[in-house]
């Protein structure tokens, strides 16, 4: 997801640009959808008018278990016969954007570990960095079936986004980073956060779901309208 205003560490610091906060969970295949209609609308926008996009932690289900088991059958236990019909869903409207899903080979695992190597990209290299390493999990978990938890795979991953390996390892393996990711669960929490994808527009508006580009698109125009009214009020 490419923007002008992404080529910052501190998007603070980059005037006239519209903040776009975006609550999102790995593992959740409407957040890699969202996240993918999220950079068709943001190459739909008109000449002027930049965003910041930040990637914030979310989990669907923090209960999920830290030792990896196959996706089907977890789903399978939670909503019996409704599984294989919400896959078909899903997987339809993934087609649509161009994302490939295999489900087949998805493994179900808590994503916490993930999120916090999310976060240790977000402050060492900013926005664009940690995009980079969002879209290898989601194509490491929906497309490769690997295990967002293993040390090894993410930090595979964090190398392809352009990570230091031996960095992110040592990382990884330390609890540098816990109490930050807790924090920045509990702040989900306190703006009410409960479903995800969640776009946040300049700290104030909402937009839930994976909404179509073009609703993304005129939500950020009007955000995009109402601060040129207060501007020049």
């Amino acid at each position: 997801m490419d923007t002008d205003a992404s080529n910052s560490g501190n998007r603070d610091e980059i005037a006239d640009v519209i903040n776009v906060d975006v609550y999102s969970d790995i593992v959740c295949p409407w957040c890699y959808i969202g996240h993918r209609r999220l950079s068709t609308a943001i190459a739909a926008l008109p000449e002027g008018v930049k965003v910041a996009v930040t990637f914030r932690p979310f989990q669907l289900d923090p209960g999920a278990p830290d030792t990896a088991e196959p996706l089907h059958a977890r789903l399978q236990r939670k909503f019996g016969p409704r599984a294989g019909a919400m896959l078909a869903h899903v997987t339809a409207q993934a087609t649509g954007e161009g994302l490939t899903m295999h489900w087949d080979q998805a493994l179900s695992v808590n994503t916490r570990t993930a999120h916090r190597l999310l976060e240790l990209a977000r402050r060492e290299r900013g926005a664009t960095g940690q995009l980079a390493l969002l879209e290898q999990l989601f194509q490491l978990y929906f497309t490769s079936g690997g295990n967002i938890a293993d040390v090894e795979q993410l930090a595979d991953a964090a190398a392809r986004a352009g990570l230091d390996r031996a960095h992110v390892v040592a990382y990884l393996h330390s609890d540098d980073g816990v109490a930050e990711l807790e924090a920045a669960f509990e702040h989900a929490r306190r703006l009410g956060v409960e479903s995800v994808p969640t776009f946040v527009l300049d700290g104030r508006y909402a937009v839930q779901g994976a909404q179509p580009a073009t609703a993304l698109v005129e939500a950020i125009n009007e955000v995009a309208r109402l601060r040129h009214i207060g501007g020049s009020s």
